[in-house]
């Protein structure tokens, strides 16, 4: 998972081809082929997905309640989680319509929490469509935390034709309309260890509607946006602020993404905090303001589930495979019973997504859409 890095030059480009070479990661046009895929279907094309769904960690999720300050873990078997269920919420009419919003990081050392996410993502949607009987209408988004990856690659395609370098491009590519716009949805993930194939989302937009064909394998298409970024540090955060803001260009780029009359439910994961001091833009406060005004001042409209590094908590299970992430804690925490993070490092997220279901389905019972 995490590892230090340095920033990207040329040099860091032959070097990632020489360990391309050596290790295999990166050389096929797209990680959906290869010995032992299955069969998965993207929109109207199949492809094959050779993906696993290992974790980097051992043992069970790690689940903290952001509303359990002393950082104890959730027994989510046990099914004492201190979230509400299905039927604790109010008298109000209720939500029929839910955004979610996926911010991936892309960086170097994240394929398996890729894999992890593509694997976990069938059971989730499945338990919302269930569990959630009067709200089947959903908007689905995903989200890399940089601009185009690998911005020469149009060049380097051309001049320097490496193995595992500027996977997925080709001689004078250039970046597609709201491709190299940060916080823009993703169509089509390029580069190393991505889909590098066109997602072919029916809505003809930059996210998946609930009348996709195969929303699951397409989810998964989108999921894996790859280990190509450049960005250093990682921005999560700002990726997630730009998606939902009214300006020019991601605001063109995102269209018809966020609904007045739906509930928003933000996924960030990541291996690395999003650290002011390494340039990152905003603050908590600020970050959690965007989320409130995106959805015009109603702040329990909203739903936050982060996955980063818990190595600064009890019973861990990161031991130094991510960066401990308290400013990403601390904004999850700030939505109170809305808030829920668990380890990045966990073997699978089937849990934590499981029990997140009881919180949207709280959310979204509580919900009262404007009039």
């Amino acid at each position: 998972m995490y590892r230090p890095r340095a920033s990207t030059s040329l040099f860091s480009l032959f070097a990632l081809a020489s360990s391309s070479a050596c290790n295999g990661a990166g050389n096929d046009d797209s990680i959906y082929s290869g010995e032992g895929a299955s069969s998965v279907t993207v929109g109207n094309d199949e492809v094959s997905d050779s993906s696993s769904a290992s974790g980097d960690g051992d043992g069970d999720p790690t689940m903290t309640s952001s509303s359990d300050e002393s950082g104890i873990k959730l027994d989510v078997l046990g099914g004492e989680t201190g979230m509400m269920t299905a039927g604790d919420g109010g008298d109000s009419s209720g939500c029929k319509k839910v955004d979610f919003l996926f911010i991936v990081d892309n960086s170097g050392s994240m394929l398996e929490e890729q894999d992890n996410l593509a694997a976990s993502f069938p059971a989730f949607i499945n338990s919302i469509q269930s569990t959630l009987a009067d709200a089947q209408d959903y908007h689905i988004m995903v989200l890399d935390t940089d601009a185009w990856v690998f911005a020469g690659c149009q060049i380097i395609a051309c001049a320097l034709p490496l193995p595992g370098v500027c996977v997925g491009y080709t001689c004078g590519d250039q970046p597609a309309q709201c491709e190299n716009v940060v916080g823009a949805g993703v169509t089509w993930p390029k580069g190393a260890n991505a889909s590098n194939v066109n997602c072919n989302f029916s809505t003809g937009l930059r996210f998946m509607d609930s009348a996709q064909p195969n929303l699951a394998g397409t989810f998964q298409c989108a999921a894996r946006v790859g280990t190509d970024s450049t960005d250093d540090p990682e921005r999560p955060m700002e990726a997630m602020v730009q998606a939902l803001s009214n300006q020019n260009p991601v605001s063109t780029c995102n269209g018809g993404f966020l609904r007045d009359d739906a509930i928003l439910v933000v996924t960030f994961m990541t291996d690395e905090d999003d650290d002011a001091g390494d340039g990152s833009a905003g603050t908590v406060d600020s970050w959690r303001q965007a989320l409130i005004d995106a959805k015009n001042g109603d702040d329990q409209a909203v739903v936050v589930l982060g996955l980063f590094g818990d190595d600064d908590l009890p019973n861990a299970t990161c031991n130094g495979g991510a960066e401990v992430s308290p400013r990403l804690r601390q904004f999850v925490e700030s939505w109170g019973p809305k808030g829920l993070f668990g380890s990045i490092c966990a073997s699978d997220y089937d849990d934590f997504f499981q029990t997140a279901v009881d919180t949207i389905d709280t959310t979204c019972d509580e919900f009262e859409p404007p009039k």
